[in-house]
């Protein structure tokens, strides 16, 4: 059972951790990530992917916590203060109260992370350098929700476990699985030799309709949806690697929409083709 200390101090040296979590890159050359929010943390600390190192909380958010707080292993240390404390340690307000440490550990290689999503699911996003926390958090909460077996970023895409892409995706970038990919034609040669299907969504009117593609997928086949970053979209290279171009199809005067909207369409179609959820 976790120990709960008490933080009355803003230099207490207990939670350094803590101080300026605003500062992305500082934790990310740590090996940690920040996970706030109470419905995060307690997901963190109940179970996913990743290991809590501590957390630190309200008064108020530990009485609503206590449950999963006590049940924590003894060696995630579990730090309380008043929110005063709190905010004041961080450098920001945390209206929600509570804050947590987890370690990072090693990203996916992209074959290895392709093999074991094949064997678990027949759907895989791949996001081509999204710079957009929002939409990351986006992607990864509709991967979830309609059974993507896994999230493969470009290098140049923001940090997936940033604490605002973490919260925006409902906790679920600490759930599916990630790792890198090729930005290039490349990445997609190597999809299409594990089996997967690639699909570009792109809005331009050559495109297939997404309903048409629907068709062409068979029931047993493995799917991976690329998109694109907003504005610049997928690039022409990566789009002519793949198996099939797709569009969403929108009103009149509508050119586009917000990539985590149109990955989400995209993903219920394509889950319903191949039964995925």
């Amino acid at each position: 059972m976790a120990t709960i200390e008490r933080i009355e101090h803003l230099d207490d040296p207990r939670v350094a951790a803590y101080r300026d979590l605003r500062d992305a890159t500082l934790k990310a050359r740590e090996g940690l990530f920040v996970a706030e929010g109470r419905l995060v943390v307690r997901l963190l600390l109940e179970g996913c992917r990743y290991r809590a190192r501590s957390v630190f909380v309200s008064d108020v958010a530990l009485a609503q916590m206590r449950d999963v707080i006590e049940a924590a292993p003894a060696t995630i240390r579990v730090f309380v203060a008043g929110q005063g404390v709190l905010d004041g340690v961080a450098g920001f307000a945390l209206h929600r109260g509570c804050v947590a440490l987890g370690e990072r550990g090693d990203v996916a290689d992209a074959e290895a992370l392709l093999r074991d999503a094949a064997r678990q699911a027949r759907l895989i996003v791949v996001a081509h350098d999204l710079t957009n926390h929002d939409n990351m958090g986006g992607v990864f909460r509709n991967a979830a929700a309609f059974g993507a077996g896994a999230v493969l970023v470009t290098q140049r895409c923001c940090d997936p476990l940033y604490r605002k892409a973490i919260r925006v995706s409902m906790g679920h970038a600490l759930r599916v699985p990630f790792g890198l990919i090729d930005a290039t034609a490349r990445g997609v040669e190597l999809m299409r030799t594990l089996g997967w299907k690639t699909v570009a969504l792109t809005p331009a009117a050559g495109a297939v309709a997404i309903g048409s593609a629907m068709k062409q997928v068979g029931r047993q086949d493995k799917v991976a949806v690329f998109v694109g970053t907003e504005g610049e979209g997928l690039p022409g290279a990566v789009m002519a690697a793949c198996d099939v171009r797709v569009r969403i199809g929108m009103a009149a005067g509508v050119d586009s929409l917000n990539v985590a909207t149109a990955s989400g369409i995209a993903l219920q179609r394509f889950a319903e083709a191949v039964e995925a959820v």
